[in-house]
């Protein structure tokens, strides 16, 4: 029989074979809609509601959990009160701190609606309403006689009127998400809430307690868990901040559990993971491991040690940069496990053996070999061309790490664009695009210093020069040998908020016209950025048209093995599951828990380990209230389980059978980052912030029992 034939046949058996591989393994992302491929498997592993609630986007518990773009987080609360990671409300801490009012170190408690304060400019919720299949519609024109520059510009077109009829809606912000290389797409409609405030976050000493020594580490005693609120209009609708607006009622809330997770439970988290990697194949990974992420990591430590050198001794630059290093200092973090991951599990072996198994299965039928012999050469010849685009643009981009640089390209660019009709522009540069570009503009204020900037930009500059000269732009070297450095932050204007803004409705001859010296950079830097750009589309139409394919095939190998296949992350909504678990290795023993007596003994009163005063008392008294884990017999911190995450899912909340809140997913390990490639279920392991210590420090250490009534914690009538 042949391939599909053969295929069909086995659907019974396949789905049996996955429901046992799903419930050992815990691997995937999956998307709302696979639910009822994984339905079985979930609620053997101890799912308690319906499984087919996890496929409802307006109904509990996937309507309560939301996206900070970037981050996840969830309602907890019928007014709009969210909860999130300590480091996903760290810029909105940063942006409110100044050196006589340090958030960041101290933490902040609003104690009354009228004292949350606005949140970092930008920074929004978003609440999915829908996420229907719009593949036919995004293919609509799309043909194999359109080379890989038009391929790309038909897409976009596509994408920008379902984009445009969605928001037709008010208070929407629609995108249309690629999944499974370019083989199919989702709209997400989502609601979005421009008013966020910040409530409460705790003190670096709980927040971030053991900084950068204990990041992607195991044990782990770190309180990550911060709170905003959504705010709307008095009449409901979304409208940025205004003193009038009110909190926003959400359809659905988590419940906080009255019991807390033990070893063996089973939990849950839903979030937005950010990317994975999963489905490259074998070139690219190869590439990836032996140039590009090294690279990465050279370039992300230089700047981690140029900033901490630039703000040396200067608390007031420490308090603008820190969000900035922070996100350094975790992401090269991250690298060195990517790199020492992919060496320990043997990936490059990995992947070729099950490109090759999987290459074997196309080649063993006719019909396979003409439907996808030919994609699989085309994506092949693409990794050598991608791959160099790549590197060089490593180095190309560091000329934005100059923030005012950054913003006039963006200001010029948007001039540009405005030349045209509004459903021809750049995606990024349409009206809808105004707010979040007026923010972007905005927020550099609070996280920006000319005599930093300059030196970190000068350091830019050094390694950009390491570029081949084809690569390097010299109209840019030209305009800026003629400029120097000296003139050009003394003379420029753009560092001001109001000037900086007040450019965004110029039109390009003012640009061109100018006598700034960092528009004038961004005005020489345009031709050569827009020729990279028809490039970078029209490697980007020819890679999607050879990987679409690609992906069908792999879809079909992977169910005809007994392995349905949820798509790499892409920021999208996921849900995944496992177990709460610590590990064995050799010589090591990971318990699954940490307790508030493992962070007593860390504590040294100074630098990373030095936790509130309050806190050290209570662990001391062993003050725990009834936040005591009875197996434990003591409070616990964080805990290990074997739900599969990434980035993106910071502040996910983590769900018990119940559906109800148990504590937010906040890290992974260092031995288990390169899941992001291939997922190791021996290493993999998630970390987890207990709901248990969230609330213990919210009432004995922070006084926070305004939110914890509010939250349905304590009861109304306490003190």
């Amino acid at each position: 029989m042949n391939c599909e034939c053969e295929m069909v046949a086995r659907v019974s058996a396949i789905a049996l074979l996955w429901t046992a591989t799903a419930a050992s393994a815990n691997e995937g992302m999956w998307m709302p809609a696979q639910t009822a491929e994984v339905g079985a498997a979930v609620r053997a592993d101890g799912l308690q509601i319906d499984p087919a609630q996890l496929s409802r986007l307006d109904a509990a518990p996937l309507n309560a959990i939301v996206s900070l773009g970037g981050c996840s987080a969830s309602f907890v609360s019928p007014q709009g009160l969210v909860a999130t990671n300590h480091h996903c409300v760290f810029r909105s801490m940063q942006y409110n701190s100044k050196e006589s009012q340090d958030y960041l170190t101290n933490g902040f408690l609003a104690k009354s609606l009228g004292e949350e304060l606005p949140a970092v400019p930008g920074s929004r919720i978003y609440v999915i309403e829908d996420m229907p299949d719009v593949t036919a519609d995004m293919l609509k024109g799309v043909s194999d006689k359109l080379n890989g520059f038009a391929r790309y510009e038909r897409l976009d077109t596509n994408r920008k009127a379902l984009i445009a009829a969605c928001e037709e809606q008010p208070n929407r912000r629609c995108d249309v998400g690629s999944y499974y290389g370019g083989a199919s797409y989702y709209l997400q409609q989502k609601l979005e809430i421009q008013d966020v405030r910040l409530v409460y976050a705790p003190g670096l000493g709980i927040g971030n307690f053991g900084g950068e020594t204990d990041n992607w580490m195991w044990p782990r005693h770190t309180g990550d868990f911060g709170f905003y609120r959504a705010y709307v209009a008095p009449y409901g609708s979304s409208r940025p901040y205004a003193r009038d607006n009110v909190p926003y009622r959400p359809k659905n809330w988590l419940r906080i559990a009255s019991k807390g997770v033990q070893e063996g439970d089973f939990v849950m988290v839903a979030g937005f993971p950010g990317a994975t990697n999963r489905f490259l194949t074998a070139d690219e990974v190869r590439f990836n491991f032996a140039h590009y992420e090294p690279l990465l990591q050279h370039l992300l430590s230089d700047y981690a040690a140029q900033i901490k050198q630039a703000t040396a001794g200067n608390r007031e630059a420490q308090i603008r940069y820190a969000s900035i290093l922070r996100g350094v200092e975790n992401y090269k973090k991250k690298l060195a496990g990517d790199l020492a991951g992919a060496d320990a599990i043997g990936l490059d072996a990995r992947k070729a053996n099950e490109e090759k198994a999987f290459r074997a299965w196309v080649a063993k039928y006719p019909v396979r070999q003409t439907r996808f012999d030919a994609a699989i050469r085309e994506l092949d010849a693409m990794v050598s061309e991608n791959s160099r685009a790549s590197l060089a643009r490593l180095r190309q981009a560091l000329l934005d790490r100059a923030q005012i640089l950054s913003s006039a390209r963006t200001l010029y660019r948007w001039a540009k664009e405005h030349e045209k009709p509004d459903e021809d522009r750049e995606s990024g540069f349409q009206d809808r695009d105004r707010n979040e570009t007026v923010d972007q503009l905005t927020q550099i204020e609070r996280g920006y210093l000319p005599v930093i900037d300059r030196k970190l930009f000068e350091a830019a500059l050094d390694e950009y020069r390491r570029l081949d000269a084809k690569d390097r732009d010299t109209a840019f070297e030209t305009t800026l040998d003629q400029i120097g450095l000296d003139r050009l932050y003394a003379d420029t204007k753009l560092a001001d908020t109001a000037t900086r803004l007040g450019w965004l409705d110029k039109p390009a001859a003012a640009f061109e016209a100018s006598d700034d010296p960092f528009i004038k950079l961004a005005v020489a830097l345009y031709p050569g950025d827009i020729a990279a750009k028809h490039a970078a589309k029209d490697r980007a139409g020819r890679s999607q048209a050879a990987r679409a394919i690609y992906m069908h095939g792999q879809r079909a190998y992977q169910q005809a093995i007994g392995r349905p296949m949820y798509p790499d992350a892409n920021g999208s909504l996921r849900i995944t599951w496992g177990k709460v678990a610590g590990r064995t290795r050799d010589g090591q023993i990971w318990m699954p828990f940490t307790t508030a007596e493992g962070l007593l003994a860390k504590e040294t009163g100074k630098g990373e380990f030095d936790a509130p005063d309050a806190a050290i008392a209570a662990i001391r008294a062993k003050d725990y209230g009834p936040y005591v884990a009875p197996a434990l017999g003591t409070l616990p911190v964080n805990f290990l389980s074997t739900a599969d995450i990434t980035n993106g899912n910071s502040g996910s909340a983590t769900l018990n059978g119940r559906g109800e809140f148990v504590g937010l997913a906040f890290d992974g390990t260092l031995e288990g980052v390169i899941s992001d490639w291939e997922r190791d279920a021996d290493r993999s392991r998630s970390i987890h912030v207990d709901s248990r210590f969230m609330l213990w420090t919210m009432d004995k250490i922070d006084g926070a029992s305004r939110l914890l009534k509010e939250m349905g914690v304590l009861p109304a009538s306490r003190s």
